[in-house]
């Protein structure tokens, strides 16, 4: 039996969302193992001068305790 644990996290970026969700998952791979998905729950911007300066996500990561 398999039991699956859900980590919720904010990531951003200056390139893209992709981008943003990518560094997220990254990031939380240096402390979590066994990382099996992610959804992105929400997304994100900050405006600075009226362009887009910085693009969040919202993620819950799901892994596997073992």
């Amino acid at each position: 039996m398999s039991v699956i644990k859900v980590l919720e996290i904010m990531s951003d970026s200056p390139e893209s969302w992709e981008d943003a969700t990518a560094k997220g998952i990254k990031k939380a791979s240096e402390t979590v193992s066994n990382i099996k998905s992610a959804n992105v729950q929400n997304q994100s911007v900050t405006v600075s001068g009226g362009t887009v300066d910085t693009y969040r996500v919202n993620l819950k990561v799901t892994f596997e305790v073992s």
